[in-house]
This record gives structure tokens, C-alpha cells and sequence, in this order.
């Protein structure tokens, strides 16, 4: 009998071939970030409000990863681009002085431009066109100023409070609002930036668009009506995610949904956007399904 080499292992054996010229990059990059990614996983990512950025992280790799066959044979025998030069530059410029001076959206962001540059350098513009979507993902896992954050998540919270309070009202429930405070029955909870703030817009925005990579539709109209209600689904999924906080709390008390059952609401947050985006975009494809129909009906003049 012939022995046979599992096709993962084979897959795997093939990636590790592709990306052993690379090793000397990947060592440089590796003294360049580690100590980033260690001050991240230590510090701000260690909070409930920026627990995506691992997450993305770990994807944007996946994501180079899955188009690196595709991305080299786009490039084979293209010239390299000297515009890559540049954006090295910045890169390490942004580096520097996001590094020294304690800059969290330079420092990590300068990753973005490095890698870009690098590509444009060793394999062309192909390559980067290839590598596009993997390194404009990354940019969810950038640490934005916190005056940004602050600015923007007050009136989300606002609303999502307002939103939460009306339906909950309306279902029959005794519940009141002051600013982005619920007092339900006897207890009282406050809209935290966790619950409805401008990161978990971020993350919600990301998994629809790593949703729409995925599925890779043909359909101009279904990608960009779908790319642009992301932004109301997420703010449902928020709203939904309150009011599942509001009734566990309610039902089970505040040690129920401070507790175990405070976590499993963040899983319902996202399982609500993901139901929200798979069945948006099955209405989308109904609708567009009717339009090309419609189209191709009408008779010519």
C-alpha cells in the first residue's frame, strides 16, 4: 500500500514552504510588535469595551493567510513597486513616535501602512490589491483617542437607552429612564460603554463586514445596501442586547444579570447582528432576485 499525506498536512507543509523566505520580515516584525501586543493584551484589550481587538487580529492573520496562495499567483511576474518605500517610512515614523510617546492609534496603526509597503516592495501592486481587505480589517483593532470614543459614545447610549426604555414600555413592563440610567421593577442599571458604546459599533461593523467578504456576492446592489445597513443592525443588536439585560435582571434579579448571565447577553449581541445581517441580506437577495426579473421582462422598444 502507498502512504498518503493527509491534505491539511499537505496544505500546511505548502504554507510553511511559501513563507520560509519571508522568515527575516517576519523576525523583524516580530521585535517591532511583540512588545506592542504585549502593552495591548495587558492593558487596553484586557477591557470589556476592547475584547475585539484579539479577535481581530487573529482574523486579519486568517485573512492574510487564506489569500496568500491567491495573492502570489496574482503577482507572479509583476515588478515590484518602489511606492512601497514611502509607506515604510511612515510606517516606522508612526512607529517611533507612537511607541515613545504612548500614541495607541499610531503605533498599532503603523502596522497597516508597514505591512502595505512591505508588500508593494516584495511582491507589487497585485499583491496588495490582493491582501486589500485583510489590511483595511485591521484597522478595527486600532485603539482610538479616548476624547473620540467619549464624543461618540454618550449619544449612542443615549439612544440605545431610549429605544430600550420604549419598547420594554410598551410590552407592559414598569420601567422608567433618567439619561442612560434604567430603573426597571426595583432595580436600576446603567447603559455601560460595553453594552452600547462606540467599540461594540466597531465590532458589530466588522463582523458585517467580514460577513460580506465571506459570502462574496455578484451583486453590486445586495454588497452596498447591505454594507450600509451594518450600521442600523448593529444599533438593534445593542438595543437588543439592553433589553435582554433589563428582563434577565428583572426576572432573575441583579446577581443574575451582573453575573454569568451578564456575559451570555454580549453572545446574544452578537448572535442577534449575525441574524440580523444573514436575514437582511436574504430579503436583499429576494429584492434583487425581483429587480433582475423585472428587468429582463421588459420589453425592448
Amino acid at each position: 500500500m502507498t502512504a498518503t499525506t493527509p491534505v491539511s498536512e499537505a496544505t500546511s507543509a505548502s504554507m510553511v514552504t511559501r513563507l520560509v523566505p519571508y522568515s527575516p520580515i517576519m523576525v523583524g516584525l516580530a521585535l517591532l510588535y511583540l512588545p506592542s501586543l504585549h502593552d495591548l493584551f495587558t492593558g487596553i484589550w484586557a477591557e470589556d469595551e476592547q475584547f475585539h481587538g484579539p479577535i481581530v487580529l487573529a482574523i486579519s492573520l486568517w485573512l492574510l493567510q487564506r489569500n496568500w496562495a491567491r495573492m502570489e499567483q496574482a503577482s507572479q511576474g509583476e515588478q515590484t513597486s518602489a511606492w512601497g518605500w514611502p509607506l515604510v517610512a511612515i510606517a516606522l515614523f508612526l512607529y517611533a513616535l507612537g511607541r515613545s510617546q504612548g500614541i495607541g492609534i499610531f503605533e498599532v496603526g503603523s502596522v497597516i501602512w508597514l505591512l502595505a509597503g512591505l508588500l508593494l516592495l516584495l511582491r507589487g501592486g497585485r499583491a496588495l490589491k490582493a491582501q486589500w481587505f485583510a489590511l483595511f480589517f485591521m484597522l478595527f483593532m486600532v485603539p482610538l483617542p479616548a476624547q473620540v470614543v467619549d464624543l461618540v459614545t454618550m449619544p449612542m447610549k443615549m439612544a440605545v437607552s431610549y429605544v430600550a426604555e420604549n419598547v420594554l414600555y410598551h410590552a407592559g413592563y414598569p420601567i422608567g429612564r433618567n439619561g442612560v440610567v434604567l430603573q426597571i421593577g426595583q432595580y436600576m442599571l446603567l447603559v455601560a460603554d460595553a453594552c452600547a458604546g462606540l467599540h461594540t459599533l466597531l465590532t458589530l461593523e466588522a463582523l458585517g463586514l467580514l460577513y460580506l467578504n465571506l459570502v462574496r456576492r455578484d451583486s453590486l446592489f445586495r454588497n452596498v445596501t447591505l454594507a450600509v445597513l451594518i450600521v442600523p443592525i448593529s444599533f438593534t443588536a445593542n438595543v437588543i442586547r439592553v433589553m435582554a439585560l433589563s428582563l434577565i435582571t428583572y426576572h432573575f434579579g441583579n446577581e443574575a444579570g451582573q453575573g454569568f448571565l451578564h456575559g451570555f447577553a454580549g453572545m446574544v449581541l452578537f448572535l442577534s447582528a449575525l441574524l440580523l445581517i444573514i436575514s437582511t441580506d436574504t430579503a436583499l437577495q429576494f429584492f434583487d432576485g425581483l429587480r433582475m426579473r423585472a428587468r429582463t421582462q421588459t420589453p425592448k422598444a
